[in-house]
């Protein structure tokens, strides 16, 4: 059983029987578990924790503790947009049952942890799973380590090295607002899966190089999401998360300067 857990620069915490009982919030940029409901209380939660955080164009992912118990108090994890390779995809490791629990910092000190680089997605984006690099696949994972509700750290060799969110349509928002209690529509979970699918290798690269079956997909979403009659937050947030290729190629069209 994994007791104790290292993360980059060999930063180290212990593994509780705590978890976060806060509702993830998946903005389609991040998975975020926090106390805060806007900018400034996010300030000042950062300003009164230590940890991992971001720190002027560097964008790790976040991990905070509070300095007297030393205990996680909230997270954000990043998601990638460079998913892994035709042969691995859709192919999410093979992740060992959770066990729920919280970590405490070893010592109070910052460090810094990497964002993931790769993007595995199982079959109707079930579930994601964030990885550090596709060597992670080589070799089992120790554990699976549920710091809150559907989300998890992935331990491998005693060090984090990814993350994992079930059924992640469940937990699409807009930033600083709690996910809605009613489940996803089936209309979101097939446009979340399409959401993807744009921001993310083969189809992403097709947009870049202004294909226009790729251009043509994009612009379908986008009305889907801007007509869909239910499930509103949710498809706001998967309206952001393509915003940037809208800006881009608008009505179709490439952004890039002739």
């Amino acid at each position: 059983m994994t007791t104790n857990v290292s993360f980059d620069g060999d930063w180290r915490a212990t593994v509780t029987d705590e978890p976060l009982p806060v509702t993830p919030r998946f903005t389609g940029d991040s998975v975020d578990i926090a106390p805060y409901a806007d900018r400034e209380e996010r300030e000042r939660f950062l300003a009164a924790t230590f940890g991992s955080d971001e720190w002027l164009w560097d964008t790790p992912d976040t991990l905070r503790f509070d300095p007297d118990s030393r205990k996680l108090v909230g997270a954000e994890l990043r998601l990638p947009y460079v998913s892994a390779n035709a042969e691995t995809t859709f192919r999410v490791p093979a992740l060992p049952p959770v066990r729920q629990g919280g970590l405490r910092a070893d010592e109070v000190r910052d460090f810094r942890h990497e964002m993931c680089a790769v993007l595995c997605r199982a079959p109707e984006d079930a579930e994601l799973a964030c990885l550090r690099d596709l060597d992670v696949l080589d070799a089992p994972l120790d554990a699976r380590i549920g710091i809150a509700p559907d989300l998890a750290l992935l331990v491998q060799h005693g060090t984090v090295v990814g993350w994992s969110l079930t059924d992640p349509a469940r937990h699409l928002t807009t930033p600083f607002t709690e996910p809605s209690p009613t489940p996803p529509s089936p209309a979101t979970r097939r446009l979340l899966t399409e959401c993807l699918n744009l921001v993310t290798q083969p189809l992403f690269d097709a947009l870049e190089d202004d294909d226009p079956t790729a251009l043509a997909r994009l612009h379908a979403t986008a009305q889907a999401l801007r007509t869909q009659p239910t499930d509103r937050p949710r498809a706001d947030t998967l309206l952001t998360l393509i915003a940037n290729l809208l800006e881009d190629h608008p009505d179709g069209t490439t952004g890039r300067n002739p």
